[in-house]
């Protein structure tokens, strides 16, 4: 028998999908679960490798829907190599790969080159996400239904939205046909002006061309109305304003196929956080108010926000270290996003580890239609293990990200990744790093 055997045992198990939530062993058998029990040993079992979790939780591997890998053409801030091992070592087994690298994954060809690629570097479900328009231009429509079959999990035009209004919809019309979800970057071109930070007192302060609120919000309501109209599944993308979110939780009172993220950084800072003209809190859309941020709070918390992301975006730290009118925008997040996630909402009270739990696993499964996010037999053995208990201060030098652009700098937060496994092999252990 060949067959690679593993047991993790003594873990406090927590699987929202079967409403899991108590000290259970798991019996992996070749890359897959073959069991979920409180029983100490399986037939066949005897000669596995055993991996003690006691005193730790353990749940189904996170899942990503927003990174930026940069490869090809921007290797010096991230490859799918690099970002893969900072996936894993913030408890990511599945990361949704967006197409703004040079040349833009645009079609069947490239998105299958980002697939072989990521096969050859690490065991982690790296999935490209394809481009809406070819090159990202906004001018001609990718080939949607060819890079699906291709391997692309979902087409966004992220780092910018597709402006025409008729190609948008078309763009809609077939990826309805081709039952695959388009993840909608939410910005009027029009109206940034230039912004680099949200508009408002603290750009006021610092002299800065701010991008307000509505920059988001009017794209979000033409793309809710488009997906309305043809039926597409809508997946808007990060974001940040209290108006968002009560468009969202609107639009999913009437539409079972709009759903929609925020990122740690949008639930745990505002712009008030920002100490100086400094990169490192130079991101698109930018950090928003204390009433912005209750508000996704509350919609994290509640579930008319379905998704948490990362929105991980690497750059070198000479990039970073400029000012905010000369810093690209950005920041790194999959190494950090559980522990602050953790601390910010469940820590706090706000949310139990469960809803956590399905926002950052269960919840992107769903969205993907993947066979993800869950301890179920037959499912991959897709699996993270953290210690809940255990504070630390977040220390960007032991990133294994290439970038280090983080906001949360000496942070002190709770909810350390001890291991992550994906389909079975071990892909992080933290006592070897």
């Amino acid at each position: 028998m060949n067959e690679k055997r593993m047991i993790i045992k003594y873990g406090h198990l927590i699987d929202p999908a079967d409403n899991l939530d108590g000290v259970y062993n798991i019996f992996v058998c070749d890359g897959k679960i073959k069991a979920v029990t409180k029983e100490e040993m399986l037939e066949g079992f005897e000669e596995a490798e055993i991996v003690d979790a006691t005193g730790l939780c353990v749940f189904p591997g996170l899942i990503d829907l927003h990174v930026h890998f940069r490869e090809p053409g921007f290797e010096y801030k991230e490859t799918i190599e690099t970002g893969a091992k900072a996936a894993a070592a913030g408890g990511f087994t599945t990361v949704c790969m967006m197409p703004n690298t040079k040349p833009v994954i645009d079609t069947p060809e490239k998105v299958r080159a980002a697939v072989l690629k990521a096969a050859k570097v690490t065991k982690i479900n790296v999935l490209p996400i394809g481009a809406v328009t070819m090159g990202q231009m906004g001018k001609e429509l990718a080939d949607i239904e060819g890079m699906k079959a291709a391997g692309a999990c979902a087409v966004s035009e992220d780092g910018k939205s597709v402006m025409d209004s008729a190609l948008m919809r078309r763009a809609m019309e077939i990826a309805k046909e081709a039952d695959i979800a388009i993840f909608d970057h939410c910005e009027d071109a029009n109206l940034v002006k230039g912004g680099v930070m949200n508009e408002g007192k603290r750009s006021a302060e610092l002299n800065l061309p701010g991008i307000a609120n509505r920059v988001e919000e009017i794209i979000e309501e033409r793309d809710i109305l488009l997906a309305e109209l043809t039926g597409a599944r809508l997946h808007l993308c990060h974001c940040t304003t209290a108006g968002s979110t009560v468009l969202l939780s609107e639009a999913k009172k009437k539409y079972d196929n709009i759903t929609g993220e925020t990122c740690p950084h949008y639930i745990a800072l505002t712009e008030e956080d920002i100490p100086c003209d400094f990169g490192n809190f130079k991101m698109n859309p930018p950090l928003r108010t204390e009433n912005d941020r209750l508000a996704l709070k509350n919609a994290i918390t509640d579930g008319s926000m379905d998704v948490i992301s990362t929105d991980h975006a690497p750059h070198s730290k000479e990039e970073k270290e400029q000012s905010f009118l000369k810093a690209p925008f950005g920041i790194v997040g999959l190494e950090t996003s559980f522990a602050v996630c953790y601390t910010e909402l469940v820590k706090n009270g706000d949310m139990t580890i469960n809803d956590l739990i399905v926002r950052m696993s269960a919840k992107p499964a769903e969205i993907l239609k993947r066979k993800a996010g869950a301890l179920k037999e037959g499912y991959p053995a897709d699996i993270t293990i953290a210690d809940l208990n255990e504070e630390y201060e977040i220390d960007p030098s032991t990133f294994k990200s290439k970038g280090v652009n983080t906001p949360f700098t000496g942070k002190k937060v709770f909810g350390r990744i001890k291991y992550t496994f994906a389909g079975g092999c071990k892909v992080y252990d933290q006592k070897a790093d």
